[in-house]
């Protein structure tokens, strides 16, 4: 895999310091440091104090994690517990070798 000449801007839109904010928050860290370590940016987002910056996004639940860059956008909604989901609606790792 060379992600190597790219770079990640993602978006993570929480609703307050709710259990399930706090552990996206944490396993969107962990997966980045893990593979995209030095080429990534997390802006997280908390509705609860910027309520119209929902609409821009289309966030309909939260937590939603919103990979802006690199293009397709693609969103993932949940606490992000699931690494290989993620890994793989970010297009870090392509879908799983059987």
């Amino acid at each position: 895999m060379n992600n190597v000449d790219k770079s990640y801007e993602l978006r993570l839109y929480v609703a307050g310091k709710t259990s399930k904010s706090i552990a996206a928050l944490n396993n969107l860290k962990r997966y980045c440091e893990e593979h995209l370590k030095g080429i990534y940016s997390i802006e997280v987002i908390d509705l609860l104090e910027h309520p119209q910056l929902a609409e821009g996004d289309q966030i309909l639940a939260v937590p939603t994690l919103v990979k802006k860059v690199p293009e397709p956008v693609r969103k993932i909604i949940g606490d992000l517990s699931n690494e290989e989901k993620v890994l793989v609606g970010l297009d870090i790792r392509s879908k799983i070798q059987i």
